[in-house]
């Protein structure tokens, strides 16, 4: 008999990856495929995910058991009541600053909402342009919901920056009286089983009929599972964006900051602007590779730059209006690329200093997710500038949805 199959689908900001493992929790296949269309179109998302069904084998599509979703934390697109999406989703990285005086008044005392980058900031948004007969779900809820033909439902994680409250399991007082409040989703605990696929689905995929959708999580707390993240250990992604993160005892409330529950643990972190995105736009994956033999991390470039994907930064400082700095840029390539990583890397070592300010320890070691980790080169021009051993996880982000998937209740 074949076995059972377990499966993780994260949705990043340049593609989609699907993880499939087996009931001893290891890995069977993996695959993954770009955006056509611009990541900010949800079809593109629904698009992505399609080819990757397509691309699974029968016997795992046959017996696939259980199904989780992780996507990026903070992406909010609205819908119709029916699921279908209306314009544009508004991409986490992006700032809206138009309603910063009813965000404030809506969360007094709530730093972590305070932020233009805020999902209720985003929220107000759409409401403002699509009225209140909408739903507002963030990428990895409405994509469940795609699956389930249900949209109900939305998981705790990806509904923080949202407002929901993890330790009193509600969202503000403040929100009871607005005339948006159904627009919100009904909130269920990450690691638990929603319902059963929808059977048009199934029977155009040939999945299998009793699949389960689980309630998923951002794709970085994906990566805290994958990781198998240990309480003195810390844990950077380098991903489009770069996010650390580390355990701590109490949850914190910090402007750029989220604590999450995973895995009945706290875990904090914030999300830079800056990361691997800003590389592709000078360099191939190819040459990258290829620039990187030629660097030589215990000689520094002198280069200061503030390599932000775009105008604005969340972390470690909150900032809508700062300016990247990406010159001057030196006739060497290989130069620049180095230039890049060390700027890189100073925002990271930034971020475990923020980290440590407010948790009042730095990790012992680092493990390192995520494309940037595969990187010999800047792991060192990292271990030099932080100061702290650097380890790579070879772990997918998508591995840790689809554990997150086997282990659910």
């Amino acid at each position: 008999m074949p076995d059972n199959f377990y499966g993780g689908l994260d949705f990043g900001t340049s593609g989609a990856r699907i993880s499939i493992i087996n009931p001893h929790k290891e890995l069977v296949l993996s695959n993954s495929v770009p955006y056509l269309n611009s990541f900010k179109n949800p079809n593109s998302w629904i698009n992505s995910c399609e080819k990757l069904l397509y691309s699974l084998p029968i016997e795992v599509k046959n017996n696939l058991n259980k199904l989780a979703i992780s996507g990026t934390s903070g992406t909010l697109t609205a819908s119709n009541v029916n699921g279908d999406p209306i314009g544009e989703a508004i991409p986490y990285y992006e700032a809206c600053n138009e309603h910063k005086l009813l965000v404030d008044s809506l969360t007094s005392g709530e730093d972590h909402l305070q932020t233009p980058y805020s999902s209720l900031a985003k929220a107000l948004k759409l409401i403002e342009k699509y009225g209140t007969n909408i739903l507002l779900r963030h990428q990895s809820d409405w994509i469940t919901g795609w699956f389930l033909k249900d949209w109900t439902h939305g998981e705790e994680g990806n509904n923080l920056k949202l407002g929901w409250d993890l330790k009193n399991e509600s969202w503000p007082k403040s929100y009871l009286y607005t005339s948006w409040q159904k627009c919100l989703p009904q909130i269920i605990k990450s690691g638990r089983s929603i319902g059963k696929v929808n059977s048009n689905l199934a029977e155009r995929f040939n999945l299998n009929k009793n699949l389960i959708l689980i309630s998923g999580t951002t794709d970085s707390n994906a990566s805290v599972i994958a990781a198998d993240l240990g309480k003195e250990d810390g844990l950077t992604v380098l991903g489009t964006t770069i996010v650390v993160k580390k355990k701590i005892d109490n949850p914190i409330k910090e402007q750029g900051i989220t604590t999450h529950r995973v895995n009945g643990d706290w875990v904090c972190g914030g999300a830079s602007n800056a990361g691997c995105g800003i590389l592709s736009k000078f360099f191939s994956d190819l040459e990258i590779k290829e620039l990187s033999r030629q660097i030589n991390p215990s000689i520094n470039t002198s280069l200061n730059l503030l390599p932000l994907n775009s105008k604005g930064e969340r972390f470690p400082i909150n900032n809508s209006n700062l300016e990247p700095i990406l010159g001057p840029r030196p006739v060497s390539d290989a130069l620049y690329l180095q230039a890049l990583f060390e700027g890189l890397a100073k925002i990271e070592l930034k971020g475990w200093e923020k980290l440590r300010e407010l948790t009042g320890s730095l990790p012992k070691k680092i493990i390192t997710i995520g494309g940037g980790s595969k990187n010999p080169q800047w792991r060192k021009i990292r271990e030099k500038i932080i100061n702290i051993p650097i380890v790579s996880c070879n772990k997918t982000t998508s591995f840790g949805t689809a554990l997150l998937a086997i282990n659910s209740k």
